[in-house]
């Protein structure tokens, strides 16, 4: 009892830390992964904490329970839309920018490391992918915004790269003990394993989510508190199951968290809580462990070579994987240039790393050092600098600011409505707008103004500046018109096509122009026109309905009421 007691008071402290640390982690410039890591490390048999562990099957099954929760988390944030914005060079990335990562990098380490050639490459696929927990810590907690097709292929790329990583591990484990290509049959080995990560993940992921979003709708559960843990259980099922049918359990569990995240689910906002929880807790644990796991003396043994190796690694093998992989997709030479550089490694090559420590490769321990460094170097360089070096390629803006106060609705059955909490950004169509300036269908009222410190309550005069917060109650259709509304002037998106919104008659011409974003000039006297009046002149003409650019304007259910129909996507 007294050890149990013990590690209880260990672990509990070794959170605390952990937690505290994050706190620092913007003031220092310095990403949270890192100051984890440096935790554990402080703690470990080497440190201040004379903490023992060596336990790399431990260390490895505890951090694919960790991995899993985290990209659960990041597919739950993942949007279908940014999916499809986004999978062709993310795709491209998670495999053809792999293999040639890992290829440049694991010549450059059998060379510098004196390893025979497949051990070298062994190194370099066990670095070649781009990390998830590291990817989803930097961008989500670096202060800064990067343009949402950028963004999104680096979170997919990360998210679904883990497949060809652990192909290339394990299939050159295989190669090096002489257990693949030399048996009857065994020239089918790595074809089917590399057919099994992607598909059967894939497959599992689809159904697993699809199933998980039924289950979370229809069960009706008396107790709200069960939900997240519902949701929690089908991850660890669709990592568990693909696992089991010799797929990636980690490209399973992002894909049904994108599949579950982006289907309506009752209390939503308590399951997307509970799983940001987690993920912070498992990113904690995570890191803190692997930090228990190295021991600097034997990194410091390594550290010349490992140095060349990471520098080969940032500045030569993943720039010529982005341009080869990338470069066909419309990036501009830019955006290119930040994908080069945020090629973050974390937790996933130190766990890769355990592989060939279990399975008794040669010079494993060796390999297991030189990644380590390798991370560090990555996490240190890559992450600290990735805000300095988005705003010099002039591909980000401040992230917007946590509101002082929050507004939600957790329903447990249904609702066509919800409370949404919006930005105002520079430039966006709906700055600098007197609130009486703007239509406003059924089904839309603005609850709540925050500026600064300071709660305002919206009237007509209230004008809204950039960097409100602005909470809105809105059903389900209005939602994509007003998101258009609060969408930077550099990203519009397109009007949704087709769209039925009832507006009161009184509604002006230019209150209408405001709130669908249009372009087209109006004269004065136009733009008062009342859309009632516009209606009836239309009738007078013989016309059942008028319409104004891409907006068709037809009777409401009684005279106080017109409906307004988009009629095509425009910008």
């Amino acid at each position: 009892m007294p050890s149990l007691q013990m590690a209880m008071l260990l672990a509990g402290v070794l959170l605390l830390i952990g937690i505290t640390s994050s706190k620092f982690s913007a003031r220092l410039g310095i990403p949270v992964l890192v100051l984890f890591l440096a935790v554990g490390m402080l703690a470990g048999s080497e440190g201040i904490g004379r903490i023992p562990f060596e336990n790399y099957a431990l260390a490895n099954s505890a951090a694919s329970v960790a991995l899993a929760l985290i990209l659960f988390d990041g597919g739950l944030r993942t949007s279908l839309d940014a999916v499809r914005m986004c999978w062709r060079p993310a795709l491209s990335l998670a495999t053809l920018g792999v293999l040639l990562t890992s290829l440049l990098t694991g010549l450059a380490a059998s060379w510098v490391l004196g390893l025979p050639l497949l051990q070298g490459l062994l190194l370099g696929s066990i670095v070649g992918s781009t990390d998830a927990a590291a990817v989803f810590a930097v961008l989500r907690t670096g202060g800064i915004q990067l343009p949402e097709r950028l963004s999104a292929t680096l979170e997919v790329e990360s998210g679904s790269n883990d497949p060809m990583a652990i192909f290339l591990t394990v299939g050159l484990i295989g190669l090096i003990q002489g257990q693949a290509g030399g048996e009857a049959g065994g020239a089918w080995e790595l074809p089917l394993l590399f057919v099994g990560q992607f598909g059967v993940g894939t497959l599992v992921g689809l159904g697993t989510g699809r199933l998980a979003s039924l289950a979370v709708n229809r069960i009706n559960l008396d107790a709200p508190g069960l939900y997240p843990l519902l949701v929690m259980a089908f991850g660890l099922v669709s990592f568990g199951l693909a696992a089991v049918l010799g797929g990636s359990g980690f490209l399973a569990v992002y894909v049904a968290g994108i599949v579950l995240g982006s289907s309506p689910i009752v209390f939503r906002r308590g399951i997307f809580l509970f799983h940001d929880a987690a993920a912070w807790l498992s990113q904690i644990v995570l890191f803190v462990m692997l930090g228990l796991l190295s021991f600097p003396s034997r990194l410091g043994d390594v550290a010349g070579e490992g140095l060349l190796i990471a520098l080969v690694l940032i500045l030569v093998a993943r720039p010529i994987a982005v341009l080869i992989a990338a470069s066909g997709f419309g990036f501009r030479p830019r955006e290119l240039a930040l994908l080069s550089w945020v090629g973050l490694k974390g937790a996933v090559p130190i766990t890769l790393a355990t592989f060939p420590l279990l399975a008794g490769v040669p010079n494993s321990q060796v390999i297991f050092n030189a990644v380590f460094f390798v991370v560090l170097i990555s996490a240190i360089s890559q992450g600290w600098s990735l805000p300095l070096v988005a705003r010099w390629l002039r591909l980000s803006r401040p992230a917007d600011p946590t509101p002082p106060l929050s507004v939600e609705i957790n329903a447990l059955r249904h609702l066509d409505g919800e409370i949404v909490d919006y930005t105002v950004p520079p430039g966006a169509a709906i700055a600098g707008l007197m609130l009486r300036e703007l239509a406003r269908p059924d089904g839309l009222v603005v609850t709540l103004v925050l500026r600064d410190e300071q709660v305002i309550m919206p009237r007509g005069a209230t004008a809204l500046q950039p960097g409100d917060h602005v909470f809105v109650a809105l059903r389900g259709q209005v939602k994509p018109l007003v998101d258009r509304l609060f969408a930077p002037a550099d990203a519009l998106p397109p009007l949704p096509s087709p769209c039925r919104l009832q507006f009161p008659a009184y509604t002006t011409r230019a209150q209408l122009k405001r709130f669908f974003a249009l372009q087209e000039a109006l004269p004065a006297a136009s733009g008062a026109e009342t859309l009632g009046r516009v209606l009836e002149r239309a009738q007078h003409r013989g016309d059942p309905e008028a319409r104004i650019g891409p907006l068709l304007i037809g009777p409401g259910p009684n005279d106080e009421v017109v409906a307004v129909q988009t009629l095509q996507a425009a910008r």
